[in-house]
């Protein structure tokens, strides 16, 4: 496996010729996960250094229209390339014959560290209940 190649989450940018959307979805040892406003997605892939090959599922789960293939529900077949920490892939479902799907893969940044976090006012949470909030006098006077 390629160095450069990670599990984790990506944001997904895909389109097809009837349209385009974005979603996101976690890669964790040979599974995807992830989906949108609308569909969840779910899988397989295969690593070869840098060169991928995967079978990905839509499930619908809300209303709306339908996928960039036409159809709601496909099994896409992908083959793709890691190009540093991005990927690039493209392929066809069975259920939407002659239309070519395409995908841009972009990681999701590292969150910081703790160690990194600045806190203002040694401020650590929000505030919890009623009586860890502080209320302000009226500032202006009625009447």
């Amino acid at each position: 496996m390629c160095s450069m190649i990670r599990d984790g989450e990506y944001a997904v940018w895909f389109r097809t010729p009837h349209g385009e959307g974005t979603g996101i979805i976690y890669l964790a040892n040979g599974r995807i996960s992830g989906g949108d406003c609308m569909f969840t997605y779910s899988g397989t892939y295969e690593l070869d250094e840098d060169r991928f090959t995967a079978t990905l599922t839509t499930k619908r789960y809300a209303e709306g229209p339908t996928t960039v293939f036409g159809v709601d529900e496909v099994e896409a077949k992908l083959t793709g390339v890691f190009k540093g920490q991005t990927a690039v892939c493209s392929g066809t479902a069975e259920q939407a014959p002659g239309v070519r799907f395409e995908a841009n893969l972009f990681p999701r940044p590292e969150p910081p560290s703790e160690r990194g976090i600045k806190r203002a006012a040694g401020v650590t949470r929000l505030p919890q209940s009623q009586a860890d909030r502080h209320r302000p006098a009226k500032p202006f006077a009625v009447g």
